[in-house]
This record gives C-alpha cells, sequence and structure tokens, in this order.
C-alpha cells in the first residue's frame, strides 16, 4: 500500500419509517481525497443526480463556465435550465465534490452487499413514499430512492433540512442563473431581471418577496 494519510468516518443509515431502526459502520478514505473540490458533471451508474439542482459548487462552476460562451448559444443555456424543473429543492452547499459523494454512496452500497437492482430496490423500496436517509461523513444527510431504469436505480439528493444546505424554489435559482450569466451587472434592477426571465418561460416577477429571494440566490452564488 501506498503511503497515504487515511482517516475513518461513521456512516449511519436508517429508513424513515413509523418503526425506524440505525446502522452504523466505518468507512476508509484517503484523506486527500475527502479534501478535494472538483466540480465533476460525470455521473457514474448506477446513479441518478442533478448537480444544478442540487450542488452550489457545481451551480457556481456552471455560471463560470457559462458567463463567455451564453452569447454562442442561448438555446442549450436555457434548455440546461429548464433541467432545474419546477419544483422546491434542497441545495448542497458543503465542500464535498460530486466525485466525494458517490465515493461514499458506492461505499455504502458496497457495505450492505447491494449490488444490483433487485438488491437496491429491496433495501431501499420501490414505493413512492419509500425511501433511506443516509448521513455522510460531513454530517450531511443524503436521501436514497429507488428509480425505476435498468442502469440508474440509485437516486438521490439532499434530504430535507441537512446540515450544509438550504431550500429553494426552482424559478427563484434559474432566475438567479439566467441573471449572471446573460447580464451579470452589481447592482441589479427588476427590469434586468424580468428582461431574462421570458427565456425561460418565466412571467415578469411582481411579488417583493419573490424579489428579494432571487437578490439573495444572487449574492449567495456571487459569495
Amino acid at each position: 500500500m501506498k503511503n497515504t494519510n487515511y482517516i475513518f468516518i461513521k456512516v449511519t443509515d436508517y429508513e424513515n419509517s413509523g418503526l425506524r431502526t440505525k446502522q452504523t459502520f466505518i468507512i476508509f478514505f484517503p484523506l486527500v481525497y475527502l479534501c478535494t473540490m472538483n466540480t465533476d458533471f460525470h455521473i457514474p451508474e448506477p446513479f441518478v443526480f442533478n448537480p444544478i439542482k442540487h450542488h452550489l459548487g457545481f451551480i457556481k462552476e456552471f455560471i463560470y463556465q457559462n458567463v463567455d460562451h451564453s452569447g454562442s448559444d442561448i438555446q442549450r443555456l436555457t434548455r440546461d435550465l429548464k433541467h432545474i424543473g419546477t419544483s422546491v429543492m434542497d441545495i448542497y452547499t458543503g465542500a464535498m465534490s460530486i466525485r466525494n459523494i458517490f465515493a461514499e454512496a458506492e461505499e455504502l452500497l458496497r457495505q450492505k452487499n447491494i449490488s444490483d437492482r433487485e438488491s437496491y430496490s429491496a433495501w431501499a423500496g420501490t414505493k413512492i413514499e419509500c425511501f433511506r436517509i443516509i448521513t455522510f461523513s460531513d454530517g450531511s444527510k443524503w436521501t436514497f430512492k429507488f428509480h425505476d431504469h435498468p442502469q440508474r436505480f440509485v437516486h438521490i439528493f439532499p434530504a430535507r433540512s441537512s446540515q450544509h444546505t438550504f431550500r429553494v424554489k426552482s424559478n427563484t435559482l434559474k432566475s438567479a442563473l439566467i441573471y449572471l450569466i446573460i447580464i451579470g451587472k452589481d447592482f441589479i434592477t427588476g427590469d434586468d431581471l424580468n428582461k431574462v426571465r421570458p427565456l425561460l418561460g418565466l412571467s415578469p416577477v411582481k411579488d417583493p418577496i419573490d424579489t428579494e429571494a432571487i437578490l439573495e440566490m444572487i449574492e449567495i452564488l456571487r459569495s
């Protein structure tokens, strides 16, 4: 074995049901691997994960990569942003990269001898109300659900009210993103916000509460 510094972490899982069971086990990871923050869009099988909805580091990198290129392909940009959907979402704000997240998820499945679609569906359940909550090494909690697909059947996303997360409306996030990429001025006006919202099929924002939420989201993405 190479001379690498290792640390151990405790991963806890339980099922969100009337009768909860809880199990904790130890996983070893290279220290350098846990501390690396690289945004990585490639999602390995068998996972389903939408980083532009759920990973703040990726979202910021998405903005950076599109500011210089958005003018040449607005259609691609708006198509990408529409993948955010129309509901609310929880965004992970911690230091773990997408690669780190899947390293822990893969090790969890290995520890529980889950190697295929059948064993995962038996563990997670297949009904819409069935899921598992997993606590990762940094204290963040992640929801594991079954996704009905031959290869990508492990759907994961940040759990509600978890450490290192915040909840936001999809239209708030989309409005902040399209503003920062297309306009990006430091001084934000309502006219500028409403100038870009139609690109995403959104009507002008009129409610001061909605405007304030978009402004707060822009500041989070700028920080």
